[in-house]
């Protein structure tokens, strides 16, 4: 039997590959919404991969020619406070210094019921000797860092006029 022609069998074979296709078809429209949106996903992280990756080499670029920023002088960070010291067990006037930090500010009697926005309104009609009083009043008791270092700020102000 003589060969057929390239063509006819080209044809014969895509008919086929084609019926085996629609076949199929139901079997893959099933899961041809997953499909497309694991693609359209995958399509949206690459896009956002990209972008970030833009944005990284631009600030590096814009970085070189920025200058760096002064630190504001209302910006204080811990290692800008003074540590207080530790109480040591065998000192015989820790007691006692507790004892009388116990008391409230003579300032400022109800100094530990007030909200560090009141605290602020009171702070210009203050002395440096008063707030010297008020933070150490602050770091015996509640220490709170909002209050020290606004405290602390107000006192250096004083100080630097």
């Amino acid at each position: 039997m003589k060969q057929l022609p390239l063509t006819v069998r080209l044809a014969a074979g895509l008919a086929v590959t084609a019926v085996e296709q629609v076949r199929k078809l139901p079997m893959q429209l099933a899961g041809l919404p997953v499909t497309v949106i694991s693609e359209a996903m995958r399509l949206t992280m690459r896009v956002q991969q990209e972008v970030t990756e833009l944005a990284i080499k631009g600030d590096e670029v814009l970085a070189m020619l920025k200058q760096p920023e002064p630190e504001p002088e209302w910006a204080t960070f811990d290692e800008d406070e003074p540590e207080t010291p530790p109480v040591r067990a065998d000192d015989p006037w820790a007691e006692e210094e507790q004892a009388l930090a116990a008391e409230p500010p003579a300032v400022l009697p109800n100094y530990d019921e007030l909200s560090l926005a009141q605290l602020r309104a009171r702070l210009r009609t203050l002395t440096a000797e008063d707030l010297d009083q008020l933070l150490a009043h602050e770091r015996t008791h509640a220490a709170r860092p909002e209050f020290t270092g606004m405290l602390t700020r107000r006192i250096a102000n004083l100080k630097n006029r």
